[in-house]
């Protein structure tokens, strides 16, 4: 998680030296700008890429910034979150087979053996019910619950910056907007005349960064449920597992004539 927030950190300064770099240039991509709305066709042959950078720069580089960075932290957290839980997905079924026969071949010693090389959740919740299963069946059972929710807490961690990451981009794209409007007003007290084209101009610049708040907030958001989807996925996976483990647990135990303490 250290590097993850290292990367972060390394990504902020390079969006901030981007902004900085088009902001240099925003007066040569006007030029280029008005040169292309005279044609048509220019415009319709405008790549994608320089379409985002042209709303990026007439947005303003300040708040737009702060947007792309809300972006990429998010983004970097949902990448890791996503991987984190991919590898935490497991193949229950073959798990719980694989235990209750080394179980039955090696004992206990085989079943750790067996869940000490099986990752994700549910390989390590076994362990630590295996673990304590010379302390009796009921500090087994306790054991599971137990390991269960630090388990959860593991699976949700980062959860609540990605909903921050979610909150705080629109917010600052509506701050871009009510300072672009204030640009605005500002500028037709300056001259003293109301005109169409300043008004409609500082207006639209000033709603840039609102949708691009929005735009960030709604990419972000269905990765945030989908994240959130597969948690519960797995927390239900984890608790229908620990049933059956605690069944094959006790199936053991009367084979081995109530080894186990109840």
């Amino acid at each position: 998680m250290k590097k993850l927030f290292a990367i972060i950190a390394v990504i902020g300064m390079l969006n901030f030296v981007f902004c900085d770099f088009l902001m240099a240039q925003e007066s040569t991509e006007k030029a280029k700008t008005e040169e292309m709305q005279g044609s048509a066709d220019g415009t319709q042959d405008q790549a994608l890429h320089q379409q985002i950078k042209q709303k990026f720069i007439e947005g303003g580089a300040g708040f737009m910034g702060v947007v792309l960075l809300t972006l990429i932290i998010g983004l970097a957290l949902v990448i890791e979150r996503i991987i984190y839980l991919n590898l935490a997905t497991t193949n229950t079924k073959k798990l719980l087979t694989n235990v209750e026969e080394a179980l039955e071949s090696n004992g206990i010693d085989g079943a750790k053996e067996v869940c000490r090389s099986t990752r994700g959740p549910v390989a390590s919740i076994f362990y630590q019910g295996l673990d304590r299963s010379e302390e009796g069946v009921e500090v087994v059972e306790k054991s599971i619950i137990a390991y269960g929710g630090v388990q959860m807490g593991m699976l949700e961690k980062g959860l609540t910056w990605i909903a921050l990451m979610i909150a705080v981009a629109p917010m600052f794209g509506f701050m871009g907007t009510v300072i672009g409007m204030i640009g605005a007003f500002d500028s037709i007290q300056a001259a003293g005349d109301i005109s169409p084209s300043l008004v409609a101009g500082g207006i639209k610049v000033a709603l840039i960064t609102t949708v691009s708040g929005l735009i960030v907030a709604i990419i972000l958001q269905i990765f945030y449920n989908y994240i959130v989807s597969k948690i519960d996925s797995l927390v239900v996976s984890m608790e229908d597992t620990s049933i059956s483990f605690m069944d094959i647990l006790m199936k053991y135990n009367r084979k081995q004539g109530g080894n186990l303490k109840k």
